[in-house]
């Protein structure tokens, strides 16, 4: 959808803001653009819709030479969010909203339908903010707002120029996840520029790291956390690259393990049973269904009378198949678990414990690094040197 062909940027000064730069994003890829302030990242966004001209080299958005377009026209056909939203302070929410579908000579009514339809689906209910000023908002609900604007006229690609670093931290993690929920429903082509390395390991489907006006690494957030291609991208993504890796790495269904499982209606002694066989301290209880109820303890089985209902603890700690090790490591430590139980949708796969948790990062570092599917991993441990 997007591709740059050995493009230069080169001011009259003799600054070289971008260096023979090639690259392509995929149709409804989302790439997160990030370095430090002043190595090229802005610059490169720009000249997707021609607010800087390239000195040198092509840009092609859906195979057109954007040289060749007309830069009023193209823009209005490019969605663009910025870190100031600009939007109109003498406009409603939803005229500010319908503002591109006004340009583009949308009636008006069409435009207006268009622009509650966006609000809704970032989360503002167009009954109680359409007819709000941007002073009345939230800086949250202002960045919302200027998201929905630049999807009004369904866009192919849109271009966010840290869109949500004026927000506080709990408002940007917020953010975030709905912009994620968001992109998952409309798939647009996104090139999205940040200088915080968690936010794009979090948002981006690959990374392009840059250095002073090159892309130093481009690949997966994964493969960049696990294997930098060079020095200044070790440094540049952390030292607790490793840590970081937890928030883009899935729980597998080959990352749990299976503990002793019985069912509401067992009787205690066969529950007790089954844990003394299995010489384990805990059992995972299952509807009849095969749905998680919770779980009881070896104690609370061992010598007691009735059933395994009668004596069953509600489970608070549990996640789905593919959340990420880092929402897995937070659960386990807000209910100060020793394992959680995973899902997919209401069956129950098994449980993820803390070592199977280091394992998991382990052999998704060692999959990328060797180039082999993380269940071909073969780790070493403690027990086999």
């Amino acid at each position: 959808m997007i591709r740059f062909e050995h493009v230069t940027k080169r001011y009259a000064d003799g600054t070289t803001a971008v260096d023979d730069l090639s690259f392509e994003v995929s149709e409804g890829e989302l790439v997160t653009l990030v370095g430090p302030s002043g190595c090229g990242k802005t610059t490169t966004m720009k000249m997707v819709n021609r607010l800087i001209e390239p000195t040198s080299g092509r840009i092609l958005v859906d195979g057109e030479d954007i040289a060749e377009a007309d830069p009023v026209s193209l823009r209005r056909r490019i969605g663009y969010v910025i870190q100031q939203v600009g939007l109109f302070p003498h406009k409603t929410v939803l005229e500010n909203t319908s503002t591109v579908p006004h340009l583009l000579g949308w009636q008006r009514k069409k435009g207006r339908e268009r622009a509650a339809e966006l609000l809704d689906l970032v989360g503002l209910d167009p009954s109680v903010y359409g007819d709000r000023y941007p002073d009345q908002l939230s800086g949250g609900q202002r960045q919302r707002v200027g998201v929905a604007r630049a999807l009004a006229a369904d866009p192919p690609v849109l271009l966010m120029d840290e869109p949500f670093g004026a927000v506080d931290p709990v408002v940007r993690e917020h953010l975030q996840t709905e912009f994620l929920r968001l992109q998952s429903q409309v798939r647009k082509t996104v090139l999205f520029v940040t200088h915080d390395i968690e936010e794009a390991v979090r948002l981006g489907d690959r990374i392009a790291v840059y250095g002073s006006g090159r892309i130093e690494q481009f690949d997966t957030p994964a493969t960049v956390l696990g294997a930098p291609a060079t020095p200044y991208v070790a440094d540049f993504v952390g030292a607790d690259r490793g840590l970081k890796r937890l928030s883009v790495t899935p729980i597998e269904p080959g990352d749990l393990t299976q503990p002793p499982v019985v069912h509401l209606d067992d009787p205690l002694s066969k529950a007790a049973a089954r844990l003394a066989a299995d010489g384990a301290r805990w059992a995972v209880v299952l509807d009849d269904a095969e749905r998680l109820h919770g779980w009881i303890p070896a104690d609370a089985a061992d010598g007691a009378k009735g059933t395994v209902r009668d004596h069953a603890r509600r489970m608070e700690a549990w996640l789905p198949v593919g959340a990420p090790l880092k929402q897995a490591f937070s659960t386990m430590l807000q209910h100060d678990a020793g394992w959680i139980a995973v899902l997919d949708e209401d069956r129950f796969l098994g449980v993820l414990t803390p070592a199977r948790l280091h394992e998991a990062l382990r052999r998704s570092i060692d999959a990328d690094a060797g180039g082999i599917a993380r269940g071909d991993v073969q780790l070493q441990t403690v027990a086999d040197v």
